[in-house]
């Protein structure tokens, strides 16, 4: 078979006029100016180089060959007259000898064009995903998905951590979400899951002897998509460490990943080691978010102890919280904005005034604050020009309204906001157990997995709410990138600790038969943490939505509408699984 290209369309310079080449690649475009004259740009995985046409003949061959059609071309390199130096091969264009159709378009319209594809319906494009991926801006994403995989591989084995594959088909757990199931032929009426996570596997590593392990992980639940989250399967940088607590765990992940944010992010700067400590509940407090975007310079104050009775009707009863922003100019109709978007995010209204350059308050509720004016003042340390945003209910509902009201501030005020950096953060000492909102019964806040503060004598003599545990997450730039944990090793603690929430030793070996006998043979200490690799990379390529950054996404439906899935299977196939579809009930009935 003779060979495509000597040549990619990328790689021709200066150097190569003169020489004989053949190219192979797509279509992209051709600005014919007459029967014998005509400018072709041939594209391929490397870049785009420019054929001048010179004769009919090589024209006329190009007759009926639609765009994004496949061509190879045999010519030879020239010095270009009119130089792009926008482009690597902006020096040199081919003279062609022969075009020869390696794949033809059988479509004369495309869906949308190749290189305005990012402006395209999602549902669209992802119909039509390998026409999308040609876009060169959607291609290069994925390149750099592809190098930032293997930087983080290479940060993890020099560190000594050895790469380790864990099973699929594995069984149902519970790690917070629903499961994929898939039925088992050779076992009827019984069902493999999907694993939501490794984490029961690389603990028993670590029972098994292994000091350090990592994996670039699939994992699969069935969740419903977000900006941030995209539905059935994501990855995760899933390490765990023997003989380690806490502190070796960080260690690890700040000598990894901000220098990966620095090679290859949009902004150049990332935070100093080590990265600031929040506890969970100064998170909450300070910033309304156990997720925090440090960024923002702003931070939340409680003011209901002056508020709550002003007699303004949503204060009465409720906590109240308040932003202080100075240097905040914004006209009436952004700052309803503003409230606007927090109440479509979090469900709750926001509330403001100001302390105009007179001292006296206006807009939004000042009506309420005249009789109590200086006491507001001296309790928010406020000056003449603050703006005040305020929010109010329950206490956990008043401080996560406050922190989307933050955000929103943040947003606007770029005197508040160093926007153009990542900042880390840790979120330390996550409460262990929590009232659920749906049972009203106690249950574990976070990971069940986790070694409890205090250990045993926490478990026996403290308020299940008091405790806390050894539980951390990693926040980037506002966006929870892992959770993480010291991890329970010893079954006499794990047991009390499920014994909390109503499960008792005989549901911990049922749920948990193999980590419960492992652990019962002599396990060492051991932490983790798993920061999600898409994340990563949709913050390091600054994308909005991660669809942007995965090859082939779901849309937000959970559907592969390129694939057409999930789809229906034959009765065959169901029979073989012992599965027999429940009937749809007739319209009425």
């Amino acid at each position: 078979m003779m060979q495509s290209r000597t040549y990619n369309c990328g790689e021709l310079r200066s150097q190569h006029i003169g020489e004989k080449v053949t190219l192979a690649g797509w279509y992209d475009n051709l600005r014919k100016v007459s029967k014998n004259l005509g400018f072709l740009i041939l594209r391929d995985f490397y870049g785009t180089t420019q054929i001048v046409i010179e004769t009919e003949e090589i024209m006329q061959s190009l007759d009926g060959v639609n765009n994004e059609s496949t061509l190879q071309i045999e010519g030879t390199v020239r010095e270009r007259s009119n130089k792009n130096p926008n482009l690597p091969t902006g020096d040199i264009e081919v003279v062609p000898e022969k075009i020869s159709v390696l794949g033809n378009c059988r479509y004369n319209a495309l869906p949308f064009e190749i290189n305005r594809s990012k402006e395209a319906d999602e549902n669209l494009r992802l119909k039509y995903r390998y026409l999308d991926l040609r876009n060169p801006q959607v291609k290069d994403k994925i390149v750099l998905r592809s190098k930032i995989a293997a930087e983080l591989r290479k940060r993890m084995t020099d560190l000594g951590f050895l790469e380790i594959t864990t099973p699929i088909l594995t069984c149902s757990s519970p790690e917070g979400a629903r499961d994929y199931i898939v039925p088992s032929r050779v076992h009827p009426g019984k069902f493999y899951a999907l694993p939501q996570a490794p984490q029961q596997f690389k603990q028993i590593l670590m029972a098994s002897g292994f000091d350090r392990y990592f994996q670039i992980a699939p994992c699969f639940r069935d969740e419903d998509a977000r900006a941030d989250r995209s539905p059935g399967e994501f990855y995760q940088l899933d390490m765990e460490m023997a003989f380690a607590g806490q502190e070796d765990v960080f260690a690890i992940i700040e000598e990894v990943l901000p220098p990966v944010f620095e090679k290859y992010g949009v902004y150049k700067t990332a935070s100093k080691l080590p990265f600031t400590r929040i506890p969970y509940l100064e998170a909450m407090e300070k910033y309304g978010s156990d997720k925090p975007d440090l960024r923002i310079d702003l931070t939340v104050q409680d003011a209901t102890d002056v508020l709550a009775d002003c007699g303004f009707g949503p204060f009465a009863g409720n906590t109240v919280k308040a932003i202080v922003v100075d240097r905040f100019g914004a006209t009436r109709k952004v700052i309803d904005k503003i409230c606007n978007d927090v109440e479509v995010q979090s469900g709750e209204k926001a509330y403001w005034f100001r302390l105009d350059e007179n001292g006296e308050f206006v807009g939004g509720i000042s009506k309420f604050l005249v009789e109590i004016k200086d006491k507001v003042v001296e309790k928010l340390g406020l000056k003449p020009g603050d703006f005040v945003g305020l929010t109010s209910g329950k206490k956990l509902r008043a401080q996560k309204t406050a922190g989307v009201l933050r955000n929103m501030l943040g947003l606007q005020c770029e005197a508040h906001m160093d926007k153009e950096r990542y900042e880390f953060c840790w979120i330390v000492d996550f409460p262990m157990y929590e009232i659920g909102e749906e049972s009203g019964e106690l249950e574990f806040c976070h990971n069940p997995f986790s070694m409890p503060q205090g250990g045993m004598e926490a478990l026996e003599k403290q308020d299940p709410l008091s405790i806390l545990a050894y539980q951390y997450d990693l926040v980037c730039n506002g966006v929870e990138l892992s959770s993480g944990a010291v991890r329970n090793h010893d079954p006499e603690i794990m047991v009390r600790a499920f014994q909390l929430v109503g499960l008792g030793e005989e549901d911990v070996k049922a749920k948990f038969p193999a980590m419960y006998n492992a652990f019962c043979y002599g396990a060492p200490p051991h932490a983790g943490i798993a920061p999600g690799v898409d994340r990563m990379i949709m913050l390091i390529t600054g994308e909005d939505s991660i669809r942007e950054i995965i090859p082939f996404p779901m849309n937000k439906s959970a559907m592969d509408v390129m694939m057409n899935a999930p789809s229906a299977v034959e009765p065959k196939q169901l029979d073989e699984v012992h599965i027999a579809l429940k009937a749809e009930a007739e319209s009425g009935e």
